[in-house]
């Protein structure tokens, strides 16, 4: 008997048991609505794995008596698109083909592009699928030839019924009654990270190995934990996922949501990226939290050559403390604001000469020295004295504006002082 995986013998033949997607498979989806319709356009799915992408697929081709066939862009070349259009018009295509072509984005340019002859005279209608997002991995040309639909991530209720009928499935196949603890079908539902291909890979395992006891399959959930572990992860340094993350722990340090800011930082340290945890924490210390509290930058960098020094995974504990040091610190974007005129300034060619009296002296060639004028401001009373800084052409610039803090407002008040004496 030929082995067939279980994620693989679940698979819905129908859209109603398509798991998840309602907001395109739904009773009023467009994705739906087009697909009964009859009239497939060229499509392009993305969203990450386990999702239904190869399931719809499948589905449409059953709907359009069109032969299925499929690619991996990550192997293929264009001499097998040009193989499967070789079909078309005979017995085995007449009505033309549908290639459903999985990771479009691993295509380069030119092959993306040569898909584009195939796919306008009618007689190729393409499905490509992309775990990244198509507007920046697949190319224009393609993009204005095809509708865009997102899979978005299952949740655990989602999932829950695949499960139960996977371990049903299970069950019949080893002709054994399924006995679960309570909590193994929730723990793989909502440990699977929303893929449904991962739970029933972990179902399959579970029930493979289950004990056998008077004609039934024990399954514990202790068993449960061990297959599904760490199996929620879905990160990928080189793709949306890495940007997502460390855009989120920035934005929850940002706002001061400590929770939130020590969620993200676990998905990264649990998939062993210490560096962007460690850039995103150090950034935020200045960008964020800035001159609201400055001694937030010297504690982070301390902290995080705690880090450093003790690596995974006792290098938690001092990222955490960052973590809530800077979620719950006193915030200020002064420092950023600050910096970001300045360079639009130098951008847009607006510089200019320096002030005679800040140049150097040893720059003067022998016999052109001139009077400079500086004025050593520690020669003054406060440290102060009034004198021109920027170029004639920046002067009166201001780039600088005091945060609303009770730091930065100590500081306007004791030089307001000084400067208006």
């Amino acid at each position: 008997m030929t082995y067939r995986p279980l994620a693989d013998e679940i698979r819905p033949q129908t859209l109603d048991q398509v798991v998840g997607q309602r907001h395109i498979l739904g009773e009023n989806g467009l994705l739906r609505r087009i697909i009964e319709g009859g009239n497939i356009p060229n499509l392009v799915f993305y969203g990450p794995s386990g999702t239904g992408k190869t399931t719809v697929a499948n589905i449409i081709a059953r709907r359009t008596n069109r032969p299925l066939h499929r690619l991996n862009a990550t192997t293929a070349s264009l001499s097998d698109v040009k193989d499967i259009m070789g079909q078309v018009g005979t017995m085995l295509a007449p009505d033309g083909v549908l290639l459903y072509l999985d990771e479009i984005q691993y295509f380069n340019k030119k092959q993306q592009q040569s898909l584009l002859e195939f796919m306008e005279n009618g007689k190729l209608t393409l499905i490509a699928s992309t775990t990244e997002n198509p507007y920046f991995y697949v190319y224009n040309a393609v993009l204005s030839r095809a509708s865009v639909f997102e899979f978005k991530p299952l949740d655990a209720a989602d999932v829950g019924p695949a499960v139960e009928r996977g371990i049903r499935l299970m069950g019949e196949r080893l002709e054994g009654e399924p006995v679960c603890q309570p909590g193994v079908v929730e723990h793989i539902s909502s440990a699977c990270g929303g893929d449904v291909r991962k739970a029933m890979n972990a179902v399959e395992l579970l029930l493979n190995s289950a004990k056998r006891e008077d004609g039934k399959l024990l399954v514990t959930l202790a068993d449960a934990q061990v297959v599904a572990q760490r199996s929620a992860m879905r990160y990928d340094r080189e793709g949306d996922d890495h940007y997502d993350i460390a855009s989120a722990l920035m934005k929850s340090l940002r706002g001061s949501d400590p929770d939130a800011a020590l969620h993200y930082l676990a998905r990264l340290l649990e998939a062993g990226d210490l560096i962007t945890a460690i850039r995103r924490l150090l950034c935020s210390a200045s960008e964020d939290v800035g001159m609201a509290y400055p001694q937030a930058a010297l504690i982070v960098k301390a902290l995080v050559d705690n880090a450093l020094q003790l690596g995974l995974p006792e290098a938690r504990l001092p990222l955490a403390q960052a973590a809530i040091l800077l979620a719950t610190a006193p915030k200020s974007n002064s420092v950023y604001q600050a910096i970001a005129a300045a360079q639009a300034d130098v951008r847009k060619g607006r510089t200019g000469d320096y002030p005679r009296h800040l140049q150097n002296v040893h720059a003067d060639s022998a016999g052109l020295e001139r009077e400079q004028g500086y004025l050593y401001p520690h020669d003054f009373p406060h440290h102060w004295v009034k004198q021109q800084y920027l170029p004639d052409l920046l002067e009166g610039a201001q780039y600088y504006h005091y945060g609303d803090n009770k730091t930065e407002q100590a500081a306007r008040r004791y030089w307001e002082e000084i400067k208006n004496r």
